[in-house]
C-alpha cells in the first residue's frame, strides 16, 4: 500500500503547494488564491462553484470530501453585497480549504447538493438568514425561522428588535403575532453602579466617595 504523505494543518508551504496545484489544474475556475493565518482561501465566481467543488472532491491531490460548513457575510455598502463561504476538509491529506464567492443582492448561487447532499440544510439556513437563493436546490424553505417570518435576521440592516413578536392568546387559544412594542423607554444610567436606585450597596460596588 502506498504511503500518503500528509501535511500539518495550516502548514504554509503545503498550502502554497496546494494553491499552485489548483491554479495549474483549474486556471479558469480559480479567480485568486491566498494563504493567510495558516488558511488557504480561493476566490471563485459563483457560476464556477459546483465545478470547482467537484474537482476538489475527486482530484487525488485534493480529496476534499468533507463539507464542513457553508455560511455568508453581508457587506451592505458593497456592489457585490454578499460573500458565500464554503469550508472543506480533506481527511486523507489533513488539510482544509475555503472557497469564497461574492454576489450581488439580486443574484443567485448554484446549489451544490448534487455533489454534497449535506449542503441541503446549510443552503436553507443561508436562504433563511440572508435571503440568498440557490438554484436547483431540491427544497429551499426556511429552516430556523417560523412560517411567514418577515425579513432575514443576519442581514446587517435587519432591526435588532425584529418586526413582530409572538405570544399565546388565551382567548383565541393560539399563538398570535403582533407588531413589536418596546415595553420601556431607554433608561439613563450613571455607569458607576448596576444597582442605581437601590437602598443598599453590595460589597465591591461602592461609588467613589460614597459609602465604605
Amino acid at each position: 500500500m502506498a504511503l500518503v504523505r500528509t501535511a500539518h494543518v495550516g502548514d504554509p508551504a503545503a498550502l502554497e503547494e496546494l494553491a499552485a496545484h489548483l491554479e495549474a489544474k483549474q486556471p479558469d475556475l480559480v479567480a485568486a488564491a491566498s494563504v493567510d493565518r495558516g488558511e488557504l482561501t480561493l476566490d471563485v465566481r459563483p457560476s464556477d462553484v459546483p465545478a470547482l467543488v467537484e474537482f476538489l472532491q475527486s482530484d487525488e491531490t485534493c480529496r476534499f470530501t468533507t463539507l464542513v460548513d457553508i455560511t455568508a457575510v453581508d457587506w451592505p455598502g458593497d456592489e457585490r453585497r454578499f460573500a458565500v463561504v464554503y469550508h472543506f476538509l480533506s481527511m486523507r491529506r489533513n488539510q482544509r480549504i475555503r472557497l469564497r464567492a461574492r454576489i450581488r443582492e439580486e443574484e443567485m448561487m448554484p446549489s451544490i447538493t448534487a455533489i454534497h447532499p449535506c449542503a441541503n440544510w446549510f443552503e436553507r439556513e443561508i436562504f433563511d438568514m440572508f435571503g440568498i437563493l440557490f438554484t436547483d436546490h431540491p427544497d429551499l424553505r426556511r429552516i430556523l425561522t417560523d412560517y411567514g417570518f418577515r425579513g432575514h435576521p443576519l442581514r446587517k440592516d435587519f432591526p435588532t428588535t425584529g418586526y413582530v413578536e409572538m405570544r399565546y392568546d388565551e382567548a383565541k387559544k393560539r399563538v398570535v403575532y403582533e407588531p413589536v412594542k418596546l415595553t420601556q423607554e431607554y433608561r439613563m444610567f450613571d455607569f458607576e453602579s448596576p444597582w442605581e436606585g437601590a437602598d443598599y450597596v453590595l460589597p465591591g460596588d461602592e461609588k467613589s466617595g460614597g459609602q465604605a
